[in-house]
């Protein structure tokens, strides 16, 4: 399910970069007190309460302004504002209520979002100041004391930001489709792929890149099963997006991904790999989605005999980090391999849905520790007492040792390669390991 997404505005200057950063411990957001700092949105993962959400941080908002670049960080933040479940509007305490707050407390009205008001740089804990109750003159309820430079009040502000967030059981039920994010670079052909799977024009196509900027959903359904197609804006380098529209796309696609099963990372083969389609595919692999590379246009490019294996060799060259997953070499105009195409949806999200047993993991465990023993530093080698797997999507299983530190990266990537093995290779799924010391006395 998509995590619902809390905008932090304000007018500039008031410190929503400062609380952004504080909200979710790392300094991501620059912090300067030159006003105009932040212009694009930022954003990051926060929970609170049992709940996670996107915490995204705007630019200032100065409505009257026609500075060209306030008024494109204005649009910036409208963007984030449509877009949100929750509103934190930050102002100043020190400055009071000036007539932009009135300004910018205004357009959240007529929003129609759950509009949290902090009132920051409350930087003296006890009772209020006497210019915090000038803050209820903004007509948006009780405002919060928050000071975002020593952290006061800040769980007070996420306790209400957590109140108004949509409750988690309000998506569709008993929707039993497979998700699938179709990601990817702008203009490798995702619209064309989601129209040529579903059979008709659901996604507008054209050769200008940049044309789908929200994320849209197709349900289809075929003799293969049930699937929700996902078609996302296409992710750009930070340093090639210029439309102040296309920052929140991508934060879209992030999002897209988060709720999917599998991700279909389109490639364009006509341009080959390059360091963003890593970037694309690196999110998914991060997140534990079941993977699989498309590769589009395959009709276009001139071929020997030999043309895909080449092209196979490159893309697992560059992308050793996904050892696991599948190719496919097709064409959404053709509908060249689109049959290979479900055939892969449906294994790869089986095997990243896989739950082993316990009993066969340690028989497993016991054959590999045979074959290759676990290593050893100084006279002291690792133990490995059991495994189990607690959960799937991605599989993850739990090792308990005697040292984590003994437990280098190569013998873990052994033990994942025997899984595997076993397994039939678990194609197109990353696998998860997380190791817990427990003395030898207390194993099973």
């Amino acid at each position: 399910m998509a995590l619902p997404v809390v905008a932090v505005v304000g007018r500039p200057n008031v410190g929503k970069s400062t609380l952004f950063n504080r909200l979710i411990g790392q300094r991501l957001s620059i912090v300067d007190d030159t006003p105009g700092v932040t212009r694009d949105r930022i954003y990051a993962k926060c929970d609170w309460a049992g709940r996670e959400f996107m915490l995204v941080d705007t630019g200032g908002i100065e409505p009257a302004s026609d500075d060209r670049i306030l008024v494109q960080m204005r649009r910036q933040a409208q963007i984030a504002i449509d877009s949100a479940s929750v509103i934190i509007l930050v102002t100043d305490l020190k400055c009071g209520v000036t007539a932009n707050d009135y300004d910018v407390a205004s357009m959240l009205q007529k929003c129609g979002k759950p509009v949290v008001l902090c009132v920051n740089k409350c930087d003296r804990p006890g009772n209020p100041e006497p210019e915090f109750y000038e803050f209820y003159n903004l007509g948006l309820g009780d405002p919060v004391e928050v000071s975002s430079v020593h952290g006061y009040g800040t769980g007070d502000l996420l306790d209400r930001v957590a109140e108004n967030l949509p409750k988690s059981d309000e998506s569709p039920a008993d929707d039993d489709s497979v998700k699938v994010a179709v990601i990817g670079k702008p203009n490798v052909g995702k619209s064309s792929l989601i129209n040529a799977v579903s059979g008709q024009e659901r996604a507008i196509v054209t050769d200008f890149a940049g044309t789908t900027r929200d994320s849209t959903d197709t349900l289809v359904e075929n003799s293969f099963g049930r699937y929700t197609f996902i078609d996302t804006a296409g992710i750009r380098r930070k340093s090639k997006i210029y439309e102040n529209i296309e920052h929140y796309s991508v934060l879209r696609s992030y999002m897209a991904v988060d709720r999917a099963d599998v991700a279909v990372i389109v490639i364009d083969a006509e341009v080959g790999f390059t360091e963003q389609d890593s970037k694309v595919a690196g999110y998914a692999h991060e997140q534990g989605k079941g993977c699989i590379v498309a590769v589009n246009k395959w009709d276009a490019v001139e071929k020997d005999g030999d043309t895909m294996n080449e092209f196979t060799k490159d893309l697992r060259k560059n992308l050793g980090f996904m050892d696991y997953v599948p190719f496919v070499f097709i064409s959404a105009k053709t509908g060249q391999r689109l049959n290979k195409l479900f055939d892969l949806i449906n294994a790869v999200h089986q095997n990243n849905s896989m739950r082993i047993p316990t009993g066969r993991l340690n028989e497993i465990l016991s054959y590999a520790t045979e074959r290759v023993q676990p290593p050893s530093d100084k006279g002291r080698r690792l133990k490995i007492y059991y495994m189990t797997q607690p959960s799937s999507n991605p599989p993850t299983f739990v090792v308990f040792v005697n040292s984590a530190e003994l437990f280098h990266f190569s013998y873990r990537r052994y033990l994942e390669n025997q899984i595997r093995e076993v397994f039939g290779g678990l194609s197109g799924t990353p696998i998860r390991f997380i190791v817990r010391e427990r003395d030898s006395s207390d194993t099973k």
